[in-house]
């Protein structure tokens, strides 16, 4: 059985079959869901989804690309939100330097504020970075994120990224882009994370694996992601991705304490 510990179920592109994904996801393996969410509303979107279904887990939390919409009562809201017992973790938060949706300053003292609010919320955190690896990795230091862990969710980085994050005890996570061709440094660096740091996710609907892309993303195709991870660890056979499947399954319930 898998865990996709990233997926963004609330996504209006699942509107019209939302069901049907749940039932092409359990066909292909997929035991629980994380569903994420990157403001206010869809974190609200997220808890409700979690709610309604028995398999699907939420964590709350403001998007690097949303923060300069945060308004004076959405930490207070997030908070309550909080109090929800599926709610697993906070995030995605952190800092996006490729598109800058949100000034850069803005970013950064959002980032501190909600990994304190994390910290108060006894949460792990769900962290997006891209192009911003090094300032990234020293908030986590000077916010003390590994009290409360977390993941580099979609993790794209290089070699220093994930040898930092490891130093603070986060997990990785991998995404379909390490099934694309040109993603070659990619597999090197899922070669040496260990079994015990290791996630994967889907980050659906965005990010579709070979021989899906082109197509919408869901969780279905997190198979994917399990068999390239199995095949650069241990080569392509049923054990590897058994392997995995168990390993990553494992660790995903382990940082998002699910029973």
């Amino acid at each position: 059985m898998l865990i996709d510990s990233h997926v963004h179920l609330d996504d209006e592109r699942y509107h019209a079959d939302r069901a049907d994904i749940f039932t092409r996801a359990h066909e292909a393996g997929v035991e629980a869901f994380v569903t994420i969410g990157c403001d206010l509303a869809t974190s609200r979107a997220a808890v409700e989804l979690a709610d309604r279904h028995a398999n699907v887990y939420a964590t709350i939390g403001v998007h690097p690309h949303e923060v300069k919409h945060i308004e004076d009562n959405w930490y207070q809201e997030l908070e309550v939100l909080a109090k929800h017992p599926k709610v697993v973790g906070y995030g995605e938060i952190g800092l996006d330097f490729h598109y800058d949706h949100s000034p850069r300053d803005t970013q950064r003292q959002r980032f501190r504020e909600q990994i304190q609010l994390a910290h108060m919320l006894k949460l792990p955190i769900v962290i997006h970075t891209r192009e911003a690896q090094d300032e990234t990795i020293t908030i986590l230091r000077e916010e003390q994120a590994s009290d409360i862990g977390g993941v580099i969710h979609c993790f794209s980085g290089d070699a220093s990224l994930a040898n930092n994050a490891l130093a603070l005890g986060f997990y990785i996570s991998f995404s379909g882009i390490i099934t694309f061709r040109n993603a070659t440094v990619l597999r090197e660096i899922v070669g040496t994370v260990p079994d015990n740091r290791l996630l994967i996710e889907t980050d659906a609907p965005y990010l579709t694996p070979v021989p899906y892309r082109g197509k919408r993303n869901e969780s279905a195709y997190i198979t994917q992601v399990a068999e390239t991870i199995a095949e650069v660890k241990d080569g392509p056979t049923p054990e590897a991705f058994e392997r995995i499947a168990e390993i990553t399954t494992a660790n995903a319930k382990r940082l998002f304490r699910i029973k």
